[in-house]
């Protein structure tokens, strides 16, 4: 997870793009709120601003022309709105009348968003490269260094049942209660021979099961879990499959599907381990954007491979010759009408229960 992630090839090179872009951004297009509060307006001095060239130019539906890149997160809020975070190119909302990039404040033009999250209020939360951006409806809030965030290189991002957010930095794990930023500090034990893409701090994922114990997916280093004040770390020695954990997820049985970046897509259960690419039962050993459809199937990326469905008895994979756009896919999400959408390297894809087919086919205005 990362979510919406991309082959690991390819990681460090995406990564170092992001870094560079967030060097040179462009005054904001729409008013905005940063995180001290202060109105931002479209006036004043424009800061210089050079356009990251694309890795991976969309072919397919981009959303009229506004990706560049592909989608790296989606959401489709309480109220209806679709949310679509880029590559490069920022925030897209379309609310049901307007498809537009929304720009959350001054110099927020390139940057990336990564996760975006609701909370019980409505509030939307992105975690971008740029910080932690909050939409409360009206307006957008800016958080970064100025409010306590050391990092604004934000990876994961996850609100817990107490409505705590938690935020996956290059420089550790954050909670923020909505005012304030507190680290929280991980164990420091370390696997052998770690491989992290990106820091030894980074928490790429987060998952707070139906027990309440919370799951911290480590760039390289396995997962602690945490629950009454005591830390577990789950690496390859105790039985998980990779240390290079991808994504996490829980389903409504109780199971944990772990996907990793060079051991496939394992699901764990009462501290058992099955894992369906070491078995032959899928291909890929990079798995990741896990969810979990409303009639309760799993569903999961292979990079090169394209997705798969378990319906609880068997895998069906799905790929360019079933009408994706890639077989690269970053994000898998599922909006109010139950259609699964597929941000893929090349464009949106959707699945309306029957087929995969390009996006604009199912929703014109995506085009």
């Amino acid at each position: 997870m990362i979510k919406a992630k991309c082959s690991t090839s390819l990681y460090i090179i995406i990564f170092i793009v992001y870094v560079l872009s967030s060097c040179s951004r462009q005054v904001a297009d729409d008013s905005a709120v940063n995180g001290a509060g202060q109105t931002l307006g479209t006036e004043g001095s424009v800061a210089a601003a050079i356009k990251p060239q694309p890795l991976f130019p969309q072919i397919h539906t981009n959303l009229n022309g506004m990706v560049t890149e592909f989608v790296r997160s989606m959401h489709q809020d309480t109220k209806g709105n679709y949310w679509f975070g880029s590559n490069t190119n920022g925030i897209i909302r379309y609310d049901g009348q307007a498809l537009e990039n929304v720009a959350p404040g001054e110099d927020l033009k390139w940057f990336s968003v990564r996760e975006i999250r609701e909370d019980k209020e409505g509030n939307v939360w992105f975690g971008t490269s740029s910080g932690l951006i909050k939409y409360d409806g009206q307006a957008f809030t800016v958080y970064s260094r100025n409010d306590g965030l050391l990092s604004e290189e934000i990876w994961g991002l996850y609100i817990d049942s107490t409505g705590l957010i938690w935020v996956g930095t290059l420089d550790g794990v954050f909670q923020f209660d909505g005012s304030k930023f507190t680290p929280f500090a991980l164990p420091e034990t370390m696997v052998e021979n770690p491989d992290h893409m990106l820091s030894d701090k980074l928490v790429m994922e987060f998952l707070q099961d139906r027990n309440g114990t919370m799951w911290f997916v480590m760039d390289g280093n396995g997962i602690f879990t945490y629950t009454k004040g005591k830390f577990t770390h789950l690496t390859n020695k105790n039985g998980l499959t990779d240390n290079s954990v991808a994504d996490i997820l829980q389903d409504r049985k109780g199971n944990i599907w772990i996907g990793t970046f060079y051991g496939g897509m394992s699901k764990y259960h009462n501290g058992n381990y099955v894992n369906f690419t070491k078995d032959g039962v899928i291909e890929g050993i990079e798995t990741y954007n896990l969810l979990e459809d409303r009639q309760g199937n799993v569903w999961f990326s292979a990079e090169h491979y394209g997705v798969y469905r378990y319906d609880g008895a068997v895998f069906t994979q799905f790929t360019t010759q079933d009408g994706l756009a890639s077989n690269g896919v970053q994000n898998i999400y599922e909006d109010i009408k139950g259609q699964i959408w597929f941000s893929t390297w090349h464009g949106l894809s959707l699945y309306d229960g029957e087929k995969i087919m390009d996006a604009v086919e199912a929703e014109p205005w995506t085009n």
